[in-house]
């Protein structure tokens, strides 16, 4: 009998100075622009897991090939530029099939890894609590199960007829059902933390929920910390944050809310992350209310927003309230750029979180986009139903309170002490108040004399 183990996880690429040739294609649809810009935040993220970039190439198709993803032509000159720039990784733009993967490291000689594997790696190097890494390696595992046959190529079958299936074959198999069992176990254990969570949001229900979102580096964690004292790590690179953190914020006297720090988004996000870090990205989904956060410093920040909207789509919470922050306003160079910004999103927030520009206009605008669907009612509640008043006074605003005396219509019994609280809600708390307060709606007020 003998051991086997699984497989190793991404790990953090791990010299700084590996060098990088990074390789995009110009499909129907896109401009050479669009996958410059892409290869740029490619070129972000692969600084941001340890790699210099020396080289790019871009090739122009009708057609993927099937077979190395690139045309044969490209492959011989990104093969001469490898041996010319002795380069140590080869990342593709764009998701990788396992056979173009495995044929592209035969003809390249070098290390390869598509968009999705970088970002799990980049993943792999911020995940520091155990649900970002329980969450991470979750996603890895699901990354790694279709890709196993280009990983063990020292095991290659033989050649002939009979007896074809080498031990390769056998290793194969038997990490594909390791790799198996591990992403059940992961998949019970997030459904746990899911589970803890969903309580833990439970007991909060009584407060204004927000959610940061928005995309990689927009500077949601730096704006965290200035609303709330907070310390939440903030870095000017992508993917500083990976846990959702949680702070009460003070918008105006009397006035607080949740506002909970979430994972940035990225084109072409991995949907395997997605999948991983549900109960982490739950916090945008049950949230009251949206701060989408933009760095307007970017020369594609249309674009970045057009992102964030369809990831919010995706996960059914692009019709939540949503106030939009224009983050960085000290950086901008072009004069007049945020007045015109100003005239086409008027209901924004313009702001520099690091130098605490803008925050008090922010903390106003918040707090109309809360109010919006406010509703006003009175209510005459039994002055001896202490709990009652008590629940009113923390999941509404009460705006006046007064005591009276009420009396059920038809009924001789005494007349009871009410009091009488004039509140505004928010409609999510709307059901909750009406099943409270249905108890005491046939009371009626005692004209004072």
């Amino acid at each position: 009998m003998y051991h086997v183990s699984l497989l190793p996880l991404h790990t953090p690429l791990s010299s700084p100075t590996e060098s990088a040739i990074l390789v995009g294609v110009v499909l129907p649809g896109l401009s050479r622009w669009d996958v410059e810009d892409s290869l740029n935040e490619l070129e972000l993220l692969a600084d941001t897991a340890g790699a210099q970039v020396t080289d790019r190439v871009i090739q122009s198709l009708t057609q993927i090939n099937p077979a190395t993803y690139i045309g044969k032509g490209k492959v011989s000159e990104l093969k001469g530029l490898v041996k010319q720039h002795n380069t140590d990784l080869v990342i593709f733009d764009d998701d990788l099939a396992p056979v173009q993967m495995r044929n592209l490291e035969k003809q390249l000689d070098c290390k390869l890894i598509d968009r999705s594997g970088l970002i799990l790696d980049i993943f792999a190097s911020r995940a520091k609590t155990a649900i970002a890494k329980t969450q991470v390696e979750l996603a890895q595992l699901e990354y790694m199960r279709t890709r196993l046959t280009r990983m063990w190529t020292h095991l290659s079958r033989q050649k002939g007829g009979i007896g074809t299936k080498g031990p390769g074959e056998t290793q194969i198999e038997t990490d594909r059902r390791l790799i198996g069992t591990r992403i059940a176990t992961l998949k019970e254990r997030l459904e746990k933390i899911d589970k803890q969570r969903t309580t833990q949001r439970k007991g909060r229900e009584q407060h204004t929920r927000v959610s940061l979102v928005g995309y990689t580096n927009a500077g949601k964690s730096t704006l965290m910390n200035a609303l709330a004292g907070a310390n939440v790590f903030a870095e000017n690179r992508l993917f500083a944050t990976l846990d959702s953190t949680t702070r009460l914020v003070n918008l105006a006297p009397n006035k607080e809310v949740l506002l909970s720090d979430t994972v940035g988004f990225i084109r072409k996000l991995p949907h395997n992350l997605v999948e991983s870090f549900k109960s982490t990205l739950d916090e945008v989904r049950e949230s009251d209310v949206l701060m989408h956060v933009v760095d307007v410093t970017h020369p594609r920040y249309e674009d970045h927003i057009r992102v964030v909207n369809q990831t919010l789509k995706e996960m059914e919470a692009l019709e939540k309230p949503t106030l939009l922050v224009f983050n960085k306003i000290d950086a901008l160079t072009e004069h007049g750029m945020v007045g015109a910004l100003r005239m086409e999103y008027p209901d924004a927030a313009f702001i520099s979180a690091q130098r605490g520009i803008g925050l008090d206009d922010l903390k106003t605008g918040l707090l109309g986009v809360i109010e919006a669907d406010f509703v006003e009612r009175i209510a005459y509640v039994p002055v001896s139903e202490s709990k009652a008043i008590s629940h009113i006074h923390q999941v509404a605003e009460v705006l006046a309170e007064d005591y009276m005396y009420a009396q059920i219509p038809d009924q001789e019994e005494r007349p009871q002490a009410v009091a009488r609280l004039r509140f505004r809600a928010a409609k999510k708390h709307a059901k909750d108040l009406s099943r409270l307060l249905d108890r005491f709606s046939n009371l009626t007020p005692i004209p004072s004399a």
